[in-house]
């Protein structure tokens, strides 16, 4: 008897699922691939932590000599811009109130209660800066740590017909012998990581560039 054609709609007749194979590996490959253990990730040396880790901002410590008089906006200004760029921007107020001829006593507390604990010292100059004995101070103060020094002429400063303004002498001198850096505030506003820049020039700055002349201011104006 023939059997009907198969058609798609005829159940499809049960099918009992295959054996499993068994596997029976070779003696000596198979019992180590069977019970190698999983490998494990390569330690990581010294470098590659380090290669790893976030990149350090180092935070310098900076001192701010200003004419408090005339001038007081602009630190104001400067300290609201770079407080949290910098670990400390000092204002020493309460040194300037000491009203004392020593020379040699001020001058240490600076050094020690200012100077001492910063890398770099940055000098506002304004129309008046040119006359203040504090300010001849702390520079003075800065060269014989010779820490950086950076001067920033502010926009009230005048300028002769020669396109040069008038600085102390010690900040003047200190510029020409290419130790100290010289900015104008403009250029501060216009792209703020310029202080950032200078910083790190001046910290690189020859120190055999430093001129300290041996007068010092012993009087305002």
């Amino acid at each position: 008897m023939n059997k009907p054609p198969f058609n798609p709609w005829y159940p499809l007749p049960p099918q009992q699922p295959p054996a499993p194979e068994v596997v029976r590996p070779l003696l000596a490959g198979g019992i180590f691939s069977y019970y190698q253990p999983a490998p494990q990730p390569e330690p990581l040396g010294i470098s590659k932590l380090f290669e790893m880790l976030p990149p350090i901002t180092i935070r310098r410590r900076i001192f701010v000599s200003y004419q408090h008089n005339s001038d007081q906006a602009y630190y104001d200004q400067f300290s609201r811009v770079f407080h949290d760029d910098y670990e400390h921007i000092f204002d020493n107020s309460l040194e300037r109130r000491i009203d004392s001829d020593n020379t040699d006593y001020v001058s240490q507390r600076i050094r020690d209660n200012h100077i001492d604990r910063t890398s770099c010292t940055i000098v506002l100059v304004g129309t008046t800066a040119y006359q203040r004995k504090y300010l001849d101070w702390e520079i003075k103060a800065t060269l014989d740590k010779e820490h950086g020094l950076i001067g920033i002429q502010l926009p009230t400063v005048p300028v002769n017909f020669n396109n040069m303004v008038t600085v102390l002498d010690r900040l003047s001198t200190n510029i020409r012998s290419g130790y100290a850096v010289w900015l104008h505030w403009n250029h501060l506003v216009e792209n703020p990581t310029t202080l950032a820049q200078a910083i790190e020039a001046a910290l690189a700055r020859d120190k055999k560039l430093i001129v300290t002349p041996k007068e010092i201011k012993k009087r305002n104006g």
